[in-house]
Order: C-alpha cells, then structure tokens, then sequence
C-alpha cells in the first residue's frame, strides 16, 4: 500500500495545491449536476409527442445550457494550469472519449441554435443532432469515469466496465433531465416526466452500486480507507444515505402521477433534488476513495502542481473569477426561475 507524503499545509507548496484541488472539484462537481439535467432533456427529447412539447422542452433549458458548460471549462483549465502533470496523464489515457465528448458538445450547441430558427421540415434534422450529441457527450464523461475509478487501465474487463458506467451515467443525466422536466412543464409533457423518471431510476441505481462496489476493489489502499475499522462505521451512513434517496425519488414518482392528475404539485421538486443528492453523496464518496491521488495510486495532488510560485499568481485569478461565475449562476436561475416559456429570438 502507497503512503503519500503530505507537505507542510501552512506552506504554499503544502495548502495551494489542495485549494486548486478543491476549486477543481467543486467545477466539476457543479458541472455534473447542471449540465446533466439539461444533458438528460436532450437525451428525452426523442421521446415528447410532438413539436411542441420539444419546444417546452428546450425551452425548460434555453436560459441556462451553454452557462452550465463554463464549469467544464473551469475545471478542465484548473486541471491544466495548476496541475500539468496529471493533465496529461489524464488527457493522454482519455484522449478518445474527451474528443467524442468535445464532439457531442459541439454537436448539441449548433443543433441548439439551429433547431430554433430552422424551417420546419428541416426541425427534425436538428432534433436529432441535439439528441445525438448529448448522448455521445453523457456516455463519454461515464466512459472517462470508469477510466478514472479503475487508474486508467487498459484491459478488456476495464473497457467493459467503462462502457457500462457510460450507459448508467446516460440514466443518471435523464433521471437529473426528468426531474427538471417534473419542476418546469405542465400538462402531459410534465406527467410523461414522471414516467421517464420511473424508466431511468434503476439503471442509475445499479451504477450507484457498481461504482461501490468496484472502486475500493481496484487499489488495497481504497479498500482499506473504507473498510478499516473506525472507518467502516463513520462511511456507513454514505450508502444507506444514498439507498433512502433513491427510495424517496421512487416513492415520489409512484405518487406524482396521481397528484398531478388532480392539479396538485406538491412534491414536484423532490426527484430532482434527491437525484441531486446522489450525485452530491457519490461525488463525496468518489472524492474520499480517491484522495490525494490525481491518478490512482501514480500521481499525488502535489506531485502534479505547478510551482509554487505559478500557482500563486493563478490563485489571485480564482480567487476573483470563481465568485463571479458563482454569482452569476445564481442570478440566471434566479431571474428564469419558474415554469419554461417560449424561447423567442
């Protein structure tokens, strides 16, 4: 089992490493739950009845999307600039899934802007490019990771595993698009929500439990960070936590369908933000397992950073930067907050 050595924290070689660390974290972190929700509309959008339940549906999105994805390019920048060494060690290993995800991306922000001012036989061309490229985009970042989890390996069972993480990831985000859907629609298209919520839940589900099960499999010293006792007792709330959350998110959807049959909403907030709870509760789980380490069991979080002295001058930057976009974020939701309207240009 590797010991790795932790610098003096009261030094900037020893705490700014573990800032950008943390500020690197809480991006991606942001990321996954707002740029899967809208991932996840993207990817149900193939299932509405008809245009305009599509139009309610991009609509439920349109104030946001592009925002979400400025959390990717924090994240994925701190990584770079403040840790090159695991950038590229990263960025080496996932070089195919990153560009499929970049591709998926793209795809999904031209279809976006064209599908609103597209002719109508031409509408259905970008529907399904908008589709297409926010599920290439969801099934990579599941691909990358499963690469994560298992240190980058190559072999045939890894493979497997990161593809089958990539589809439950894709269940995960229309679960997170679902719920969404549940807060910002009305009439049918809410009511069909809930049922792509029920379709969704237990894929995720069984990703939940395949990323807990494997994780502290791969590395002696994960296993035994988990495992060990008192730690086993202090973690044990972590998936009994996740197990109600999932249970409330299928009691919720099981009563939903009746309630808004009658015109009550109470309660339409819940799958959402007990998805979210997941995704907080594995992110948290993930972090602990994975903690110093940048790269499983190679590269620790101060054996990756710049110097000192880089990083210092970067730190003045975030220190600015990331409470503007914080700010911002919570403005956007705040002014378009409520029920989706039409997008007009």
């Amino acid at each position: 089992m590797l010991n790795p050595v932790i610098p003096d924290l009261s030094q900037p070689q020893g705490w700014l490493p573990l800032a950008f660390a943390a500020v690197m974290a809480l991006a991606m972190l942001i990321y996954v739950i707002l740029d899967g929700y809208d991932l996840g509309v993207g990817m149900l959008l193939r299932r509405a009845d008809d245009d305009a339940q599509k139009d309610a549906m991009i609509a439920s999105i349109g104030p946001f999307w592009d925002a979400n994805e400025t959390w990717l390019v924090l994240g994925v920048g701190v990584l770079l600039v403040a840790f090159p060494a695991a950038h590229g060690v990263i960025l080496g290993a996932l070089y195919l899934p990153v560009a499929l995800m970049l591709f998926g991306l793209t795809l999904r922000g031209v279809a976006f802007d064209f599908r609103v001012k597209a002719r109508a036989q031409h509408k259905p061309l970008w529907d399904n490019a908008f589709y297409l490229g926010s599920v290439l985009a969801s099934w990579a970042q599941g691909f990358m990771l499963g690469g994560l989890i298992t240190g980058f390996r190559s072999d045939a069972w890894t493979t497997v595993f990161c593809a089958l993480i990539g589809l439950c990831l894709v269940a995960a985000y229309c679960l997170l698009g679902a719920g969404w859907l549940i807060m910002k629609t009305e009439g049918a298209l809410q009511r069909k929500a809930v049922r792509w919520a029920q379709a969704s839940l237990w894929l995720t589900a069984a990703g939940v439990v395949a990323i807990s099960v494997v994780t502290p499999l791969v590395s002696q010293r994960i296993f035994g960070k988990w495992f060990a006792f008192p730690n086993i007792m202090l973690l044990l709330p972590i998936p009994l936590v996740t197990a109600v959350l999932l249970g409330v998110i299928a009691r919720s959807v099981k009563r939903l369908p009746v309630r808004l049959a009658q015109g009550n909403e109470y309660g339409i907030g819940v799958p959402f933000a007990a998805t979210v709870g997941v995704f907080l509760l594995a992110f948290y789980g993930l972090g602990y397992s994975l903690f110093p380490w940048l790269v499983e069991d190679r590269l620790t979080l101060w054996q990756a950073a710049s110097a000192p002295e880089s990083l210092m001058v970067i730190f003045y930057g975030v220190v600015v930067v990331v409470p503007v976009i914080l700010a911002y974020t919570v403005f956007a939701y705040r002014v378009f907050w409520g029920k989706a309207t039409a997008l007009k240009y």
